[in-house]
């Protein structure tokens, strides 16, 4: 997509603060100088030639460092948030000598993490870096293929400067609510920058009240993780995440951590390891029980992409349908959103633009009453329709925080 295209799909999802991605990429950095001009005084930008459109972009990139570590080879991703083009220009000229950032728009560094935050830190002190999908078991901090046991152990004496972590979509705030060790981070939640499918974005997202829309409020609400200006994140079902559970895809096997654990990890089936879920790595690092509640924290919503939604009423395997789209169009052109659909509209509304079954299921949807078969090994988890659970219930206490204002979301 290009950056008018992110702006377009952004404004109907409800978002109105999107990350650039990717300008550490030389070509993608060319689109976003010449579609893109900064506003004075907050170190956003907006689209050229286009005051009217409400979404806001922040410069961020996404890059990998792979290096050793006692003896074993470390691969984690990390996020890079920066304020101003000048600062990106500077961190790319930095990092070009650790790998070639022409070759991917999320660039293989040949440095520690430790190296990276110093380096990017090193430009200038207001940036911010953390770690990305901080669970998934290839390429994050806590993965259990080629990841650590704890944020010190990743960035060594660079760890004050990291002031939040990535949940990712196999985890939400209330998993790594038991890990005490995280309390001092903020708990993040961003889509994926990478897709090319634009119901993607903003399937996970933050939400902020913030006295003056600018980068330096972002970061520093998220830095103080304070609930009053940080408000709490929007959650896909974890279970939804394609990496929740552990599983081998290409056997098709699937299981939650304590039958995992009964097979020693080992695939039934084919008899090799099994790719570990996130469900099972925060078990073993976690030194709280389920359910604990860390008082004083953002607090979650959890939601399904519209368009998933849909494809699961219709049963069309897929959210890239016709069918999908045009009850999909029919409701954001009525409602203004996809976030006001999911979150605001009651289902009496919703019932007057599509049938009763994809109103309903929003509804269920918005208050927790449906079920997800969990994702494993790359495959994504599918939400489960036609189970007796009625579509008004009270939200769970980790999702009864009230959303502000359409406009705060990120």
């Amino acid at each position: 997509m290009s950056i008018p295209e992110i702006a377009r799909y952004s404004k109907i999802k409800g978002l109105n603060l999107v990350g650039t991605g990717d300008f550490t990429h030389p070509q993608w950095l060319k689109e976003i100088r010449e579609t893109l001009m900064t506003e004075q005084d907050t170190c956003l930008f907006r689209l050229t030639g286009n005051a009217d459109s409400p979404v806001r972009f922040m410069l961020t990139t996404e890059v990998c460092t792979i290096f050793d570590y006692k003896g074993e080879s470390k691969k984690v991703h990390h996020v890079i948030l920066a304020p101003s083009m000048e600062t990106v220009v500077q961190i790319n000229e930095l990092l070009k000598r650790y790998g070639d950032l022409a070759s991917d728009g999320r660039p293989i560094l040949d440095m520690t993490a430790s190296q990276l935050v110093e380096q990017v830190m090193k430009v200038s002190s207001e940036n911010m870096i953390f770690p990305a999908h901080a669970w998934t078991p290839w390429f994050s901090v806590f993965g259990d293929f080629s990841g650590f046991d704890s944020i010190e152990d990743c960035y060594q004496d660079m760890t004050e400067h990291i002031h939040a972590l990535e949940t990712g979509l196999s985890s939400d705030p209330a998993m790594n609510w038991r890990l005490s060790k995280l309390d001092r981070f903020a708990l993040v939640s961003n889509s994926d920058c990478h897709s090319f499918w634009p119901w993607r974005i903003g399937r996970e997202a933050n939400v902020f009240e913030l006295e003056n829309f600018t980068f330096q409020e972002v970061t520093s609400a998220i830095k103080s993780n304070d609930p009053a200006r940080f408000k709490f994140t929007i959650e896909t079902d974890p279970a939804y995440g394609k990496y929740h559970w552990t599983g081998h895809r290409n056997c098709k096997v699937s299981l939650a951590p304590r039958e995992a654990i009964k097979f020693n990890n080992v695939c039934p089936v084919c008899h090799r390891k099994l790719t570990k879920g996130v469900e099972q790595r925060v078990e073993e690092l976690a030194d709280r029980p389920l359910n604990f509640k860390r008082e004083g924290a953002p607090g979650f919503l959890r939601l399904l992409p519209l368009s998933e939604v849909i494809g699961a009423v219709l049963d069309t395997g897929s959210p890239s349908t016709q069918a999908v789209w045009k009850n999909y169009n029919w409701l954001v052109e009525k409602f203004g959103d996809e976030y006001t659909v999911l979150i605001d509209t009651p289902m009496e509304a919703l019932a007057k633009v599509v049938d009763a079954p994809i109103a309903e299921a929003i509804v269920k949807v918005r208050n927790g009453a449906v079920k997800v078969t969990p994702g494993y090994d790359g495959v994504y988890g599918q939400l489960v329709l036609g189970v007796d659970t009625p579509a008004v219930k009270p939200k769970p206490a980790h999702g009864t925080v009230k959303q502000m204002n359409i406009a705060d979301f990120w």
